[in-house]
């Protein structure tokens, strides 16, 4: 029988670090009978997938001892995915299951609980200690909301670039929006250097025009036609999970305070980590901008500029694109506004 606990102030709930973590910490969350932590997953994420690898998607687990395999629906954010595991099988074999089935969703940075559905309490519970799978059952995956300090590193391989409604009628109306062009333009032939998959957006290509003529589009993974004003949109979430281990979004276009704000705010509830490109991004107004900016910053948001993006991409001067990439921002980019405001 699950008993129920009364919490103290300063009661955590265990969780744990997918790409690793401190210490292990004791917990007086509730167990079953017993006053036992709930379980928690292995530090380190990665080694467990190589220790006892599964098959993807919803395929059948092998057997256990016993013999048979148990439904379960294992839940994570909005998704909810049916598999099987053996019967008796453990927390371990769990972890592993949402991995091949929720890997490339999974960020890295947060931390996550555990949760099995009782139906005693018609709700979640954390996961018992010692619990065993032995009837059909729902489980989820949680991420806390546990402030934790983005470092925003940028790897080619784990990145992908947004340009944002760059179109033509925008060009008398967008401050700066020349300069915004330009630095746009440096980022997308950046991105072409080193591999990147482009995801491009136009916002009511009827009455707005198409992308400007200065930005190149060519090599671009997917052009499409919105009236939303977030960028994320079930093409663009489709063409996302077609990339494996994408964690780093690089945002920028128009307009600062709305297709860019809503698109970033977005992104980051799907525990994407987005960087904001400021002299790549604008509004009709500068406060907008400015205010916008602020805003996504005190957010955890990454703010930052062309070039620091396109040298931390290639992080070594003996990177085999170093020279190309050297070569985009040996002129400086238009400051677009940005330093009156410093």
């Amino acid at each position: 029988m699950v008993r129920r606990r009364s919490r103290s102030r300063d009661w955590e709930p265990p969780v744990w670090p997918v790409g690793g973590g401190s210490s292990r910490r004791s917990s007086s969350g509730g167990g079953l009978g017993r006053r036992e932590a709930p379980e928690r997953l292995p530090l380190n994420m990665a080694a467990a997938a190589a220790a006892a690898p599964l098959a993807g998607g919803g395929g059948c687990c092998p057997a256990g001892p016993g013999g048979g395999s148990v439904p379960v629906l294992f839940c994570f954010s909005v998704f909810a995915r049916p598999s099987t595991v053996p019967h008796g099988a453990g927390y371990e074999l769990l972890i592993q299951k949402f991995l091949s089935l929720y890997g490339d969703q999974l960020d890295m940075h947060r931390k996550f609980v555990v949760q099995l559905f009782a139906e005693e309490w018609s709700q979640y519970i954390d996961l018992p200690k010692g619990f065993l799978v032995s009837e059909r059952c729902k489980v989820r995956l949680v991420p806390l909301q546990i402030q934790i300090t983005t470092l925003g590193n940028l790897t080619p391989s784990s990145t992908v670039f947004f340009c944002c409604d760059m179109q033509e009628r925008f060009r008398p109306a967008i401050k700066y929006f020349g300069d915004i062009i330009s630095v746009g333009q440096r980022l997308l032939q950046g991105a072409r250097i080193l591999g990147i998959p482009v995801i491009v957006t136009e916002q009511y290509p009827k009455g707005l025009g198409s992308t400007v003529q200065e930005i190149d589009l060519t090599g671009v993974k997917l052009v499409l036609p919105k009236t939303k004003f977030s960028m994320v949109l079930p093409e663009v979430e489709a063409a996302l999970a077609d990339i494996p281990g994408v964690r780093s979004v690089v945002l920028f276009g128009v307009e600062t305070h709305v297709c860019i704000q809503q698109t970033a705010l977005e992104l980051v509830g799907r525990g994407v980590e987005v960087h904001i490109v400021a002299d790549a991004t604008s509004s009709r107004s500068m406060m907008d901008r400015m205010f916008a900016l602020e805003r996504l910053a005190r957010t955890g948001i990454i703010v930052t500029t062309s070039e620091a993006i396109l040298l931390q991409l290639v992080a070594d001067k003996d990177h085999p694109k170093f020279k190309e990439i050297q070569n985009i921002i040996k002129a400086s980019a238009p400051e677009s506004g940005l330093l009156s405001k410093v």
